[in-house]
């Protein structure tokens, strides 16, 4: 075992770091790559620090939201240029931990690069003592991070998206590794927002079943403080939005942030009025908004993954254009609009999405899927595809859809906006409007209705039943079904009685 140094930093000419590759943060941010994405940090973001020596790192001035992600860092020892998997990993000499440090305030700056944000000077702290990459296996590391003596992060590299040879080979393709390169390969859920006066502490060690035995990086400490420094007026300025506070500490409940409020005129939908309709059938609404002149209110053509579930919410919505090669460059990478829905939609609400039908390729996979039931989404609607079919069927949300397909969004698919009117499986739908969906099918209310639907409906069932009861019991239906004025007595007389 050995130290981290001021050698073992002049020596890294490069510091790649990789976007996600725990499980469990790519079902905390609601996607999960199919291939390892990188970005660079500057060899002077390096720093070390320990126990008896901590590192210490400024929030710039004017900066909210200093987030922080422990990691194993890996050191590459050997150059590396176009390495297979099988060889990878004997090109790595050291294991260490690291804390990839940045600022959500300037992540809007350099579109994805994260160089202002990532990029500062003490941002990238690793240490202290360096594990040969020899005498572990990469599978078989643990990290995890303190934050002011609170244990937040604690995984293992076990289950990695693209493990740690992956990624060597992966970056070898193209660009050669050199002795002293540093990759950081990723965080694990639970990273958050860290202020002045805080300590963050990172470890890595291996995973064993004996203290004794087990290998460790022992603690890199880093100290948080305030910067004092403005920023110039010529470059971009600290902005920070509840969608970054949000993204910076993991949850709107972490952040301390009240959930998003419905559209306005979704207040109408009270515990009340919710539990009305949740106590009628939509065969009995629809009938309902026919007399109203309301015949065009169904969403149609859709299975439900959960045929037994009835479920009332408000309607969120997210429409999808027909996939053209240039305009899903602009709008179908990063955090475009279906992971903007997904991540926004709130508890109770039903995410409704307009896909016009296109059977050919999935609208929602598993991992979205469950970021939406995380959530607490009441379910999903939509008029397209569904892959991972299995795992989506299996969660306790419904999910509405056309059928099951493998091909991902981008085959027939560009997502395009969200919260607005769309058109979903034969009908219109507009954010706020309440969806009540059964065995039955799927129906869309307008609020300004909801009231008098609900009371409408209950007053037709305990008419039905009583007409039920009747048939049971060998009358024709001939003036029952509907009340003529003789039956009407009787249904009033029998209600009456219930009544007692």
């Amino acid at each position: 075992m050995e130290q981290v140094t001021d050698h073992t930093l002049a020596a890294a000419r490069k510091v790649i770091a990789v976007h996600i590759n725990y499980p469990s943060r790519a079902a905390q941010r609601g996607r999960t790559p199919e291939q390892p994405s990188y970005f660079l940090k500057p060899p002077s973001s390096l720093t070390f620090g320990s126990a008896e020596a901590p590192s210490a790192v400024e929030r710039p001035s004017g900066c909210e939201l200093l987030g922080f992600e422990g990691e194993v860092a890996l050191i590459i020892g050997k150059p590396a240029r176009r390495v297979g998997v099988e060889d990878a990993w004997s090109h790595v000499e050291w294991v260490t931990a690291s804390n990839d440090l940045g600022v959500y305030d300037l992540r809007y700056a350099d579109k994805g690069s994260n160089l202002r944000s990532k990029g500062g000077d003490g941002f990238t702290p690793i240490g202290p003592e360096l594990i040969p990459a020899d005498a572990v296996d990469p599978a078989g590391l643990r990290i995890r991070t303190w934050h002011n003596g609170d244990l937040v992060q604690d995984d293992t590299t076990a289950d990695l998206l693209f493990p740690f040879a992956r990624l060597v080979a992966d970056l070898s393709q193209l660009s050669t590794l050199e002795e002293g390169d540093i990759i950081l390969t990723g965080t694990p859920a639970g990273a958050s927002v860290a202020k002045p006066g805080d300590v963050v502490e990172v470890e890595v060690s291996t995973v064993e079943a004996s203290a004794s035995t087990s290998l460790s990086t022992g603690r890199l400490v880093t100290r948080v403080e305030e910067g004092t420094t403005a920023f110039a007026d010529f470059g971009a300025q600290p902005k920070a939005d509840d969608g970054q506070r949000e993204e910076a500490y993991g949850s709107r409940a972490a952040a301390g942030l009240a959930p998003v409020e419905a559209a306005a005129v979704g207040h109408v939908l009270t515990p009340e009025l919710k539990a009305k309709l949740e106590s009628v059938c939509t065969a009995t609404l629809s009938s309902q908004l026919r007399k109203r002149g309301l015949n065009n209110v169904s969403i149609d053509g859709l299975t439900s993954t959960r045929p037994e579930k009835r479920i009332v919410g408000l309607a969120r919505t997210l429409r999808y254009v027909p996939n053209r090669e240039d305009l899903f460059k602009s709008h179908g990478g990063g955090f475009n609009a279906q992971k903007q829905a997904i991540d926004s939609v709130n508890e109770g609400e039903i995410l409704v999405m307009e896909a016009r039908g296109e059977k050919g390729t999935g609208t929602i996979g598993d991992i979205l899927a469950l970021r939406a039931q995380v959530r607490g989404a009441a379910a999903i609607i939509t008029d397209g595809g569904v892959r991972d079919f299995a795992a989506v069927a299996a969660m306790d949300m419904p999910t509405y859809y056309a059928n099951p397909h493998p091909a991902v969004l981008g085959r027939r698919h560009i997502p395009w906006d969200t919260d607005i009117t769309i058109a979903c499986g034969g009908t219109t739908v507009q954010p706020g409007d309440i969806i009540v969906a059964d065995a039955d099918g799927i129906l869309v209310i307008p609020p300004a209705l909801a009231d008098e639907l609900a009371d409408e409906s209950i007053i037709q069932e305990r008419e039905e039943t009583f007409i039920a009861e009747m048939v049971a019991q060998g009358h024709s239906v001939d003036g029952l079904y509907p009340l003529n004025a003789t039956w009407r007595m009787k249904y009033e007389a029998w209600e009456a009685g219930k009544a007692q």
